[in-house]
């Protein structure tokens, strides 16, 4: 029962995430669930050189969620998506991708670092 009530909490973690996205005139969708990986993304989006790992959790399994993002990202920049219950989102990246993006000319989309 457990692990029904956790993939069902991770769908609806990915749907508001996907949500939140729309919300800010972005094109989202919850992605295939396959095995995993840059081919199925939690949300599919257009913003260009960006993987979102979604964890919808109370506690946040720190390592273990920059290792997924890490393996998943393809060559897009890894960024996870974070909310606990009654909390806002939390957006976790690399410093060195924080940093890029802060550096960027804003006439430059591609954020891949």
């Amino acid at each position: 029962m457990a692990t029904m009530n956790s993939r069902s909490k991770g769908c609806r973690g990915e749907l508001e995430w996907r949500d939140v996205l729309r919300a800010r005139g972005y094109a989202a969708e919850r992605g295939q669930q396959r095995a995993g990986g840059a081919e199925s993304p939690d949300v599919a989006h257009d913003i260009p050189g960006v993987h979102f790992e979604v964890k919808r959790v109370e506690a946040l399994r720190f390592r273990e969620a920059v290792a997924q993002a890490e393996r998943d990202c393809g060559n897009r920049m890894p960024v996870i998506a974070h909310r606990w219950n009654h909390g806002e989102w939390y957006v976790i990246l690399r410093a060195r991708d924080f940093f890029a993006l802060l550096e960027r000319d804003e006439t430059d989309m591609d954020i891949s670092v």
